[in-house]
């Protein structure tokens, strides 16, 4: 599986190292504008031979060379980029998020309705090994029917990007699109149904605050509570906080249900199951190989994802993360939002939805 790399910043090299631990596997080239950025992709390589390019429609026209793109260039240019490599019909990975608009991922859904490659939304969360367990918990009954489920992410601020693109919200799509999207995927996945209320309270109280980029100050949130209804009666909260550096447990997740709890922790690892019956609670660490957790800063999950990515890819299989996934994951962002900025409950028929 020969892969092309469009964007060599920190995802980009994040899945040039998971591929190099993935059997079969191997990154063939990779396009950045910035000289820095392929300096770190060859730094990355570790002498291992890689094309690199200025111009990814350069790499594109030596398409018969790879299998697979992976799209891991800033968010605003999503769409952009990605006219040219459904172009080429190969197999695509596509960074989240999907877009920064409803508009522009409801053009990648039309796009991608008849494409003959794969194409997969990169929501790698769901491929943490302690999520994963968690999910097949849930599904498997362990809390009962479920009533609630509540993420929260305590986390340090935005790192910088190139160009400090991701200090606006026009480039990154705000904050509950660039981050959260991940979460309010997550609750799709866990609970099994579609958002149709969202509401939000957030801000910029902490970061960035002291930054000006051509006089402009950065106008992206670092706090936010969102509570998302579901149609199937299952209600749900995101806690976001981005200005904690030190927090031990960086990532909760919790699902009470009719029979008990289920909780996990990121980056420790450890799932914990509480019945109501009043029976201690029953801890279970779910170990990750270290060699995974070396190649990535998400828990092992792009590692994972590639392997699901590749059996899709080898066996001809729809992919399990989709096109659609992504879009609804960015319009519950944009809900949020919305919601945040109007002071009111947004329903997801605004969006179509």
């Amino acid at each position: 599986m020969r892969y092309a790399i469009i964007g060599a910043g920190m995802m980009g090299n994040e899945h040039i190292r998971n591929i190099a631990i993935t059997e079969g596997a191997e990154t063939v080239a990779a396009a950045d504008p910035h000289e820095g950025s392929r300096d770190w992709a060859k730094l990355t390589m570790d002498g291992a031979p890689i094309a690199l390019f200025e111009d990814y429609r350069d790499l594109l026209n030596e398409a018969d060379s790879f299998d697979a793109v992976i799209v891991a260039t800033p968010n605003h240019t999503h769409r952009a980029v990605l006219e040219d490599v459904f172009a080429t019909g190969k197999h695509v990975l596509i960074e989240k998020p999907l877009c920064t608009t409803i508009e522009d991922c409801r053009w990648v859904a039309d796009q991608t309705a008849d494409y003959p490659g794969v194409v997969w939304m990169g929501l790698e969360y769901r491929w943490m090994p302690p999520v994963t367990r968690f999910v097949d918990e849930v599904r498997a009954g362990a809390a009962g029917d479920v009533k609630m489920l509540t993420i929260r992410e305590h986390r340090f601020p935005f790192l910088r990007k190139i160009g400090d693109w991701n200090r606006f919200n026009r480039n990154s799509g705000g904050t509950l699109v660039e981050k959260s999207c991940h979460f309010f995927d997550l609750m799709r996945h866990v609970i099994g149904a579609e958002p149709v209320r969202v509401m939000a309270s957030g801000g910029q109280d902490v970061n960035h605050l002291d930054e000006a980029y051509d006089g402009e100050v950065p106008d992206i949130m670092d706090n936010a509570f969102v509570i998302v209804e579901f149609d199937n009666g299952v209600r749900a909260c995101h806690e976001l906080c981005m200005f904690v550096t030190q927090l031990e447990q960086r990532e909760h997740l919790t699902v009470t249900g009719t029979k008990g709890a289920l909780e996990v922790t990121i980056p420790q690892g450890e799932l914990a199951h509480t019945l109501n019956t009043g029976n201690d609670t029953v801890r279970t660490r779910i170990e990750v190989e270290a060699r995974v957790l070396e190649a990535g800063h998400h828990h092992g999950a792009s590692y994972y994802q590639h392997l699901a990515f590749q059996e899709a890819i080898r066996n001809g299989t729809p992919p399990l993360v989709t096109v659609e996934d992504g879009l609804r994951s960015v319009a519950m962002g944009l809900a949020a939002q919305r919601s945040i900025a109007e002071g009111r409950i947004v329903d997801m028929a605004e969006f179509g939805l």
